[in-house]
């Protein structure tokens, strides 16, 4: 079925518009660009065994079968990066063995890329762990193969 000329020509910027609304990307890196380019924008960003739910008050990250929590918004530099600290779990699967310790995250974010690497401080075993950098998606949902991600961060305490 032919559409009128006058429909079609209407409906070719409507199509435009909506898929700069999805924020459709020439390197298919995501579906959409994250809001803020401040900070790391709230929600789900997810790759290959790592995820990120980042909230107004929390960013929660887990690394394969570990996770760790950066309190408050995490603030991005003019070039996108940031180094924050916050705390760590590296024993988290399949049952939670704490304490949680200190960590330093760093990373940066490119559209809608985040990359991000954690030196965690494990004052349990005495040694420096290094975890990724690890590369997530804005938008995407994490892919963690065995170990679970949360679906709602803990609140800090």
């Amino acid at each position: 079925m032919a559409f009128p000329i006058r429909q079609t020509r209407a409906t070719l910027p409507a199509l435009a518009l909506a898929a700069l609304a999805l924020g459709a990307s020439c390197d298919g890196a995501g579906l959409m660009l994250p809001p803020f380019r401040d900070r790391i924008s709230a929600g789900t960003w997810g790759g290959d065994n790592a995820g990120a739910i980042v909230t107004d008050s929390l960013t929660h990250v887990h690394v394969g079968c570990t996770f760790g929590d950066i309190a408050g918004v995490v603030a991005l530099d003019a070039n996108g990066r940031f180094t924050r600290d916050g705390s760590y779990m590296l024993r988290a699967y399949p049952i939670a063995v704490g304490p949680t310790v200190p960590a330093q995250f760093t990373g940066r974010v490119e559209g809608s890329i985040l990359t991000i690497e954690i030196a965690v401080n494990d004052t349990v075993e005495k040694k420096q762990v290094r975890l990724g950098p690890v590369r997530v998606v804005y938008g995407r949902d994490p892919r963690m193969g065995p170990c679970p991600i949360c679906r709602v961060p803990p609140r800090s305490s």
